[in-house]
């Protein structure tokens, strides 16, 4: 059955205040009061004089990082890691982030020196801590570090 063969469900709209016999008299609006009037508005958070939920609460005195958007931790790369590289290779963020070894959100690599390295590979990173530094070099590797 097509779409516009569909039996229509339409609804009536309430005619409100015409005549006692259909919410007449009030309107569905009670007795009186003040959203019982015409032009009522209250601004968003009134309750009807008590002191509002948002006055209620303690205020917030900050927190211990204020823009944690711009905080972002370096991604990790350990030389048991890079052992998957051929030797003589440049092992730069490209490379990182085709074997699977960085996250798609990864701006910033540190190469961590856990595990051992038993190959010549030049790896462009933005930091490296010694102990990998010099677990490069004594396999006949060198790392440059690329400028943040």
């Amino acid at each position: 059955m097509p779409l516009h063969e569909l039996p229509q469900v339409v609804r009536r709209k309430k005619r409100l205040g015409r005549g006692i016999g259909s919410r007449g008299a009030k309107s569905g609006r009670g007795q009186k009061g003040q959203r019982s009037r015409a032009g009522s508005h209250q601004k968003a958070g009134f309750e009807g004089g008590q002191t509002p939920l948002y006055m209620r609460l303690p205020k917030g005195r900050g927190t211990k990082q204020r823009f944690p958007s711009q905080v972002s931790k370096p991604a990790t790369v350990t030389l048991t890691q890079l052992m998957q590289f051929e030797a003589g290779s440049i092992v730069g963020l490209g490379q990182l982030r085709q074997a699977g070894l960085l996250p798609r959100r990864a701006h910033t690599v540190k190469l961590l020196g856990t595990g051992t390295v038993d190959r010549a590979l030049t790896v462009r990173v933005h930091a490296a801590t010694p102990s990998a530094r010099e677990r490069v070099e004594a396999a006949g590797g060198k790392i440059e570090l690329i400028p943040s």
